[in-house]
């Protein structure tokens, strides 16, 4: 009976065939590892990716930083042994050990440079000390307390410095100098006076007992002083000494009562002054008006009062030169410029004055008989007729109405039909400076503005017209300078502190002139 022969596993009868499915799975379990592999190895890139963006600067600030604060140590650390613990240039170790604490402020070793730098400074604070240059002790201690150098050290040092200074001072040869000049009443007469000899002592040792008696003494006779000049009057040099006074000791017991001497001193003086207007006693009330001023510039009675004077001074000058009173005009020009005329009404007086002198001249010419003066004068009436005809008021220079009144003027000051076209031309000199300035001819509007001052220099509408001239000068200035035009903006500002000196607007204009490259004429 034959056997059957033994079972095979499927395939088997297929050697070649059973190999490629072995090999077939091997290679689909290696791609199916592969593809695992593959994926943790993406997440790992994205990962350093994110921390690569994230830590970018501190990565970078290791990377480039790290060799600069290497190098600024070892620059610290040269610095230090050589001494050289701080400099202007930055090359001292002070500043070489912040720069690294500006760069990693966690850096200990600069921290360490910086200790010992302060301690340093205070070994060289003690060193300087013992070879007696006191102000190299005094910066190289001022260095360690900069440093935070322990606070017990440093006062110990300082004590030692101000010991020092105080023996290098002589502050028994001061303190004895400074009795004998309260003795001799030099109490602030200079650096030897009792007074600042008595401060310098305080300035070593504040606490010392007999410079502070001292200087209460002597300030209680120069407050003594002050309070006696107020009653005289000389309120100036009384203030002087008070503010002085100050100055040594702000809160003396005599400082209360000697300003409320000088305030009453002060209202006294003003009402003085007044009074001396109202009786046309006007040089003692300018005395008392400006000195009033110059302790209290901003008091309004005063200010007012000397305004008042000033306007009686010029009427006043103006009929001492129509009289040939010459002196006295110049006395009363002066006067008025004390009290602080603007240079238009200064020039108006110098005119007045100049043809009252060619007047006098005219008058005291022997060769000039009265039929020949009053030719030329009627030659310049009729001059002044015509021209007031034609409405030359101002110009053309030389035949104008003004030009002509002027030399009649200087023929026949006295002359009542000089006196009457000197009146017609007054309205007629107001009306021309009106409508020049209405049309912005400033020029025009100054001459015509020139003339009404000659022709009336007192009038009660010069302060005002001068006002409106200036200020038109500064807003044509203004838009000329908002051009380009800069040499136009200077003159105008030149023009207008002429006219104005006081002019608000001025200081703002000419301060926009400077920063766009002008000068005020």
């Amino acid at each position: 009976m034959e056997r059957e022969p033994p079972h095979r596993p499927h395939g088997a009868e297929h050697p070649a065939l059973d190999r490629v499915r072995r090999e077939g799975r091997w290679w689909w379990l290696q791609a199916r590892h592969a593809r695992r592999v593959w994926r943790w190895a993406l997440v790992a890139a994205l990962a350093v990716f994110v921390l690569l963006v994230l830590l970018r600067k501190p990565l970078a600030d290791w990377f480039w930083d790290e060799p600069q604060i290497e190098q600024l140590l070892a620059e610290g650390d040269r610095a230090l042994a050589t001494g050289r613990l701080s400099a202007a240039d930055g090359s001292g170790a002070r500043e070489r050990y912040q720069a690294v604490l500006a760069l990693d402020g966690d850096r200990p070793q600069a921290r360490e440079g910086l200790a010992r730098t302060g301690a340093a400074a205070l070994q060289q604070a003690s060193e300087k000390l013992r070879a007696n240059d006191l102000e190299g002790s005094a910066q190289a201690l001022a260095l360690a307390r900069e440093l935070q150098v322990p606070q017990g050290e440093a006062d110990a040092v300082a004590r030692q410095l101000q010991a020092r200074r105080i023996a290098g001072a002589g502050i028994g040869a001061l303190l004895a100098q400074a009795r004998n000049a309260f003795a001799a009443g030099r109490l602030d007469e200079g650096d030897s006076s009792a007074l600042p000899l008595f401060q310098r002592i305080l300035a070593l040792q504040p606490d010392n007992l007999p410079a502070l008696e001292g200087r209460e003494d002597a300030l209680s006779d120069l407050l003594q002083q002050a309070r006696i000049l107020a009653g005289r009057g000389e309120l100036a040099e009384a203030a002087t000494i008070l503010q002085r006074a100050r100055q040594f000791d702000a809160g003396h017991a005599d400082l209360p009562a000697s300003q409320e001497a000088l305030a009453q001193a002060v209202d006294q003086r003003l009402r003085q002054a007044q009074r001396a207007l109202q009786r046309r006693q006007l040089e003692s009330a300018a005395k008392g008006f400006l000195a009033v001023l110059a302790v209290a510039v901003d008091d309004s009675s005063a200010q007012r009062g000397r305004e008042q004077t000033l306007q009686a001074v010029l009427v006043r000058s103006q009929k001492q030169a129509d009289d040939f009173q010459f002196e006295a005009a110049q006395a009363d020009a002066a006067l008025a410029e004390a009290l602080g005329a603007s240079p238009a009404a200064q020039q108006q007086l110098a005119q007045r004055l100049q043809r009252a002198q060619q007047a006098q001249k005219a008058l005291q010419q022997p060769a000039v008989s009265n039929t020949q003066r009053e030719r030329h004068l009627r030659d310049h009436l009729r001059r002044i007729e015509r021209a007031e005809r034609a409405g030359q008021w101002i110009s053309p220079p030389g035949h104008s109405a003004f030009d002509a009144l002027r030399e009649a003027q200087s023929l026949a000051p006295r002359d009542a039909r000089v006196k009457a076209a000197a009146a017609r031309l007054l309205p007629a000199s107001r009306r021309c400076f009106d409508d020049n300035l209405r049309q912005n001819r400033v020029h025009a509007a100054g001459a015509c503005l020139q003339a009404w001052q000659t022709l009336s220099p007192t009038a009660a509408g010069l302060p005002s017209a001068r006002l409106r001239l200036a200020q038109r000068w500064l807003a044509i200035g203004s838009e000329r300078l908002g051009n380009g035009d800069l040499a136009f903006a200077a003159h105008a500002a030149g023009q207008a502190r002429l006219l104005q000196p006081d002019l608000a607007e001025l200081p703002a204009f000419e301060d926009r002139l400077r920063r766009a490259g002008g000068r005020p004429d």
